[in-house]
């Protein structure tokens, strides 16, 4: 009884949190641009003001059925379609809608434009909770975004913290990533000539062959140190120090070197030390009546002689 307790309680837990990542109140208003001129263009091919909403989550919400307005006093002004799967936000993903005055274009198109807007408000699907509200700012130059410096974070009535001009716009994009300067222009501008990178570069591999030079010379030592000790070893299973063994190399007279060379001369001479050989195999035919083997005489053989030229 107990595990069908817990278990429902952690299953309540799970449905509770999961409700609560997709609830509509995750929403934000997070860019908005007034003047568009030559910036971002529809599907239509026109160039009209547009706002960008944001999922603060990490789980799927589903807009549709919320409200976009610029009049406080009609909340619903426009109704975002619900049983559209493009409503339906991923997590921490962007929402871009066209604030052109076209509905009839499609869900994406609403039904007012922000020139003629002081105030954009998104509302829940009730049509009477307020989840964003921002005032729109017309002292913007033509073709530059107003919003949060970091996507989702912020205070909701878009005149306090968090909020910004737009360096560059961003619609559908991370606005932080694209103000953010990447990091090889950052290099670029602290190394314009390259000689920064070229003596990391070149010190990073003289780091390394020093490193490596150290490990080599340290396995040879070792490896010297275990040579000796096994000589030792050696040296003392047969009763003899390595120095007496060293000894025996250094006491070796030299008449004995002499002879090995000349040996050595001698069989590289083949007229000094070798017979003339015809490579001739003959055999002589013989009439016995007895077989010669059984003869003690013919197991002896003549004694060879050299033949010098």
């Amino acid at each position: 009884m107990k595990k069908i307790k817990f278990i429902l309680a952690v299953a309540g837990l799970t449905i509770a949190l999961g409700a609560a990542a997709q609830s509509q109140d995750a929403l934000r208003l997070n860019e908005y641009l007034v003047e568009n001129t030559d910036d971002f263009q529809d599907d239509f091919g026109q160039q009209s003001s547009w706002m960008e909403i944001f999922n603060t989550s990490y789980g799927t919400v589903d807009m549709g059925g919320c409200f976009l307005t610029n009049d406080p006093a009609n909340l619903t002004k426009y109704p975002i379609p619900g049983g559209d799967i493009l409503t339906k936000i991923k997590p921490r993903q962007h929402a871009l809608f066209w604030a052109d005055n076209q509905p009839f274009r499609g869900t994406f198109h609403i039904s007012f434009n922000l020139e003629e807007s002081d105030e954009l408000i998104l509302v829940k699907s009730d049509g009477k909770t307020i989840i964003d509200r921002i005032k729109i700012r017309h002292d913007l130059p033509d073709n530059v975004s107003f919003g949060r410096t970091e996507d989702g974070k912020g205070s909701i009535n878009g005149d306090g913290e968090g909020w910004n001009v737009m360096k560059q716009t961003s619609p559908s994009t991370n606005n932080l990533l694209i103000n953010k300067q990447a990091k090889p222009a950052k290099m670029k501008e602290m190394d314009p000539y390259g000689w920064i990178m070229a003596i990391m570069s070149m010190g990073i591999v003289f780091l390394a062959l020093t490193i490596l030079f150290f490990i080599f010379k340290t396995i040879g030592k070792v490896n010297i140190k275990l040579a000796n000790k096994n000589v030792e070893k050696n040296a003392s299973a047969k009763n003899q120090s390595s120095s007496a063994v060293k000894a025996d190399y250094k006491d070796t007279p030299a008449e004995v070197y002499a002879a090995i060379a000349t040996a050595f001369h001698l069989y590289k001479t083949e007229s000094e030390a070798h017979d003339e050989e015809s490579f001739i195999i003959t055999q002589r035919h013989t009439d016995r009546t007895y077989s010669p083997w059984s003869s003690k005489i013919y197991m002896l053989r003549e004694t060879p002689t050299v033949k010098k030229r």
